[in-house]
């Protein structure tokens, strides 16, 4: 049995995690780090592109961009002059259902990346100049995008596993959307959307949890948005009936990249463990897994091949990705429909599943070792609600999962006759 190579007292738990709820429902989490000078800080609000109108996509991800482009007391230069005179950062995210901030400085430049990063999300002043200035490198990334044949492949994929729900829609938009979106709806959306209820900080660093709390209240505690509007909440689609096969021709191109699969199981689910360990050893431990091993070492049909696991709150992708001259595509396809149906014909051996736990359990403490790892392990389990004393348990969890557990988790979701299978690069277009 896989045994973990640290005491797990010495991971993050309640002893050492500080937790706050604010009245206006903010959540405030710190960790003291004295291992170091600086800090790191990760918010959270519930906010994101789900909520953008089929005319308009990307404009919540074009909102979240602007952020850091100047407020009603700073101007673009003034914003990142006082960051730059400090060596600090500050970013501006958006995701499907979420918009997120993470910043880093010097432990005594903590105040500064509170202000800003409060200042950014509450009084955005989406100057006219930058506000067109954005259009052009968002219509730009665009473009980008569109030739890139792994993006596209992703896009196919995307729109075929979750028809006519926002998981479908790319969250920057096409350029007709973009191009439909004026300052006013920026200004709409943020009044509407963005609002301190639910919203998740994290401070990890060379301060007191004293410290965190005062500047949190301080910078957030009164922020009130009576007039927001909760995002609304799609049904999920089913798992594919059959094989969905789409491609997409992009000129100039010598090699495909593929990508196939199908839903999995979201991250509170009883199956997570199960799969997540099993995808381990199906795509990405080692080599990549038994995928890498039969579809590019073996066969030699493509540059890379995996698989990987996304799990958010309400759903989850289980996902298998290659790139490959284009005369090998279609036999990748079936190597890796193979390797499905034979990873959900029998267990996985006893010394695969003793390897992958050592490798899971082994890599924790590492994931853990800067500042920013600490930050993004204490968001997830707080965004999860999976425990303050998760990573303290997480050895045990991963220890007690079975060979039986991992493959009837596993046939929930996995089947090679139901997958989509979407790539794009040189061939005719299959749509």
């Amino acid at each position: 049995m896989a045994t973990t190579s640290s005491n797990p007292k010495n991971l993050p738990g309640p002893e050492t995690i500080s937790r706050w709820t604010l009245a206006n429902g903010i959540r405030v989490l710190s960790y003291t780090n004295p291992n170091v000078s600086s800090v790191y800080l990760i918010g959270l609000l519930n906010c994101g592109s789900a909520s953008d109108p089929a005319e308009k996509l990307g404009l919540a991800h074009y909102t979240a961009s602007m952020l850091s482009r100047g407020t009603a007391r700073r101007s673009f230069q003034a914003f990142h002059e006082e960051l730059e005179n400090r060596g600090a950062s500050l970013s501006f995210s958006c995701g499907m259902n979420d918009t997120g901030f993470r910043g880093k400085a010097l432990a005594e430049d903590l105040e500064m990346l509170f202000d800003l990063a409060a200042d950014s999300l509450r009084n955005p002043a989406f100057t006219p100049e930058y506000f067109e200035r954005m259009r052009a490198q968002l219509l730009a990334s665009l473009a980008i995008r569109d030739q890139d044949t792994s993006e596209v492949a992703s896009l196919l994929f995307d729109q075929h596993l979750f028809p006519q729900h926002p998981y479908g829609h790319p969250q920057d938009g096409y350029p007709e959307t973009i191009q439909s979106i004026g300052r006013e709806d920026l200004v709409k959306f943020h009044a509407g959307a963005y609002n301190p209820d639910g919203m998740i900080l994290v401070v990890v660093g060379a301060v007191s949890p004293e410290q965190v709390f005062s500047l949190a209240e301080r910078y957030f505690a009164d922020w009130l948005n009576p007039n927001h509007k909760s995002q609304t909440r799609y049904s999920l689609p089913d798992q594919p009936a059959g094989l969905i096969r789409k491609h997409r021709f992009l000129e100039d191109k010598s090699q495909a990249d593929l990508l196939l699969g199908t839903l999995g199981p979201n991250r509170t689910s009883e199956d997570y463990l199960p799969v997540y360990l099993g995808n381990n050893i199906l795509g990405q431990f080692g080599l990549m897994g038994r995928i890498g091993e039969s579809v590019r070492s073996r066969s030699g049909l493509a540059y890379y091949a995996s698989s990987s696991i996304n799990a958010w709150a309400d759903s989850g992708t289980w996902e298998f990705s290659a790139g490959t001259n284009a005369e090998n595509l279609e036999k990748a396809i079936d190597l890796i429909r193979e390797e499905i149906k034979r990873y959900v014909t029998s267990e996985v051996s006893e010394d695969e599943l003793a390897d992958s736990k050592s490798n899971l359990i082994g890599r924790l403490p590492l994931s853990l070792e800067s500042n920013a790892g600490l930050a993004n392990a204490i968001l997830s389990i707080e965004r999860f609600d999976l425990g303050l004393d998760y990573y303290q348990r997480y050895a045990h969890l991963i220890n007690a999962v079975t060979a039986g557990q991992i493959l009837n988790a596993s046939q929930k979701y996995l089947d090679p006759d139901r997958l989509v299978i979407a790539s794009a690069g040189p061939g005719n277009d299959i749509l």
